[in-house]
């Protein structure tokens, strides 16, 4: 009886290496399995459904993690503003621990023998997805062929071209990944610390001129409503404002990271929707939060953003930090708006019944009706009594006087 092995499938040139290699080569059972994270509509998946019949997987699983994305991780990201170096919204490493998570829930589900995925050797995934498998599913072999084969492209193409496989071969000069949160775009100018991705080669091109205003409605944190139409669940929310901002060219940069295996390297993105969200969550956390509500959660969200994108989701202590960041927008509700322009946009306010900044209590620079300029006075001595202590021991000790 053959051994069971659940290969983790998109359907392109490396997975689909994999599933022939491990079937014909190794005798393995291959059951493919592929996670929509918000990359692929019903007809790419339903050809990638097909491709994989025909390299001879035994059964293809397609789930549809979109909604359970959203629930598990990117809430979280956007409660936290998390950007990494200050520049990336996560899009491929949050979305590659969804996958892994199903990957191996599936794996548990058909009791297989061992679990593959098509990393290479050179960067973050292949940490993230053996990671994942080691803690969820312990003792399961982890097979990966073209990081232990060190296969190169043209190997893999005179593998597949010599087993009679029929797909498209041609090498395109861009690496694209799409999913919810965003798009990654890596090609030759991304391989050297200089150069910036020419206008065709960002997958959504601008077709949009002028501008146009859009309101971004929150409750409690989350993107409930753009332009007063309500959907159902905040990931309906991001993928309809996509629409509206990625026309516009916006959301995109070079990321600059330090990968899990020490190494640094460059991508090109795109993340319309979600920067736009990020920025417009923060400016209405500046209105409804406290000064040190703020501070905790920066300090916090940074944490929580590099641990995740190490591959660290699993580790108990981001459940505590998710506690604390879904309780810190028990006040994040309001309506934002947001300038939209060709390549750029900016936040023009908020408006919220939990605005802190409320002229009920006084208008910054003018006046305030809390308290007095008595009440001022007295509190700025105490404010900086240690201080001042400290500065006239000092000078007595010093023999300053």
């Amino acid at each position: 009886m053959s051994r069971k092995v659940v290969l983790g499938f998109s359907g392109g040139l490396d997975t689909s290496y994999c599933a022939k290699y491990l079937g014909k080569d190794k005798g393995y059972e291959v059951h493919s399995i592929i996670v929509n994270t918000g990359g692929f509509n019903e007809e790419e998946l339903k050809q990638i459904e097909t491709h994989a019949y025909k390299l001879g997987v035994k059964t293809h699983t397609t789930i549809d993690a979109v909604k359970g994305y959203y629930d598990r991780i990117i809430k979280y990201l956007i409660y936290g503003n998390v950007l990494k170096n200050n520049t990336y919204p996560l899009s491929v490493s949050a979305e590659r621990l969804s996958q892994a998570l199903h990957i191996a829930e599936h794996t548990k589900k058909l009791k297989a023998d061992a679990v593959a995925h098509g990393s290479t050797g050179a960067g973050n995934d292949q940490v993230r997805f053996d990671m994942i498998f080691h803690i969820m599913i312990p003792g399961v072999e982890i097979i990966t062929p073209i990081r232990d084969l060190k296969l190169s492209r043209e190997e893999e193409i005179a593998y597949l071209k010599a087993k009679g496989v029929d797909m498209n071969f041609d090498k395109s000069m861009y690496s694209i990944n799409k999913g919810l949160w965003g798009t990654s775009v890596g090609g030759k100018e991304t391989l050297s610390s200089k150069g910036i991705l020419p206008e065709e080669a960002w997958p959504t091109q601008v077709t949009k001129t002028g501008s146009e205003e859009v309101k971004l409605s929150f409750e409690k944190g989350e993107l409930r409503s753009v332009n007063g139409n309500t959907f159902i669940h905040p990931a309906e929310a991001i993928q309809y404002l996509q629409t509206i901002a990625g026309p516009y060219g916006l959301g995109r940069d070079i990321h600059v990271g330090d990968t899990i295996i020490g190494i640094k390297g460059r991508v090109g993105f795109e993340a319309a929707a979600p920067m736009v969200i990020l920025k417009a969550h923060h400016a209405l956390e500046k209105h409804v939060l406290t000064k040190w509500q703020l501070q905790w959660k920066d300090q916090l969200a940074q944490f929580y953003g590099n641990w995740l994108h190490e591959g660290q989701i699993l580790d108990p202590v981001m459940r505590d930090i998710e506690a604390f960041l879904q309780n810190s927008q028990q006040n994040v509700t309001g309506d934002v708006f947001v300038q939209l322009m060709p390549y750029r946009f900016q936040v023009i306010g908020i408006e919220s019944k939990y605005d802190l900044m409320n002229s009920k209590f006084g208008k910054y620079g003018e006046m305030n009706t809390g308290f007095t300029g008595d009440d001022v006075r007295g509190f700025s001595k105490i404010f900086g009594n240690q201080t001042s202590i400290y500065h006239l021991v000092k000078t007595d000790a010093d023999g300053k006087n």
